[in-house]
């Protein structure tokens, strides 16, 4: 059974830093692409990062592109996004799903019904 397991998220102040956690089962990273989605309210779901072990691709997103870096550990089957320099509008629930694509590009990432997995969301909140 796939399942994806996302946990690191909080409360922090404008400037802070979080990592969050993908843990993944039923499937290793060299056969799934990862990618970090967030949802604020009222708003559309946005793709903000992505991670293909295959072939080394990754995706950012401009609002988050040089302030995130997602990375993956095989050994602990999990991909990590490190948010730093956070600000009040990067508050939203974070998820994270999976796929079989081995490229990580915008329009593909921006498409939600191409993930075939998702995990639970984790609310991440910037205080100014």
């Amino acid at each position: 059974e796939v399942q994806l397991v996302v946990s690191g998220g909080g409360l922090v102040q404008a400037g802070g830093s979080l990592r969050l956690s993908c843990a993944a089962s039923g499937f290793t990273l060299d056969d799934y692409a990862i990618a970090w989605f967030r949802q604020a309210p009222g708003k559309e779901r946005e793709g903000i990062s992505c991670i293909s072990d295959s072939t080394g691709s990754t995706y950012y997103a401009d609002s988050v592109k040089g302030r995130f870096t997602i990375s993956s550990d095989n050994a602990k089957n999990t991909v990590y996004l490190q948010m730093n320099s956070l600000k009040p509008e990067d508050t939203a629930v974070y998820y994270c799903a999976a796929d079989r694509t081995r490229w990580c590009y915008s329009s593909y990432v921006q498409s939600m019904q191409n993930w075939d997995y998702w995990g639970q969301g984790t609310q991440v909140t910037v205080s100014s």
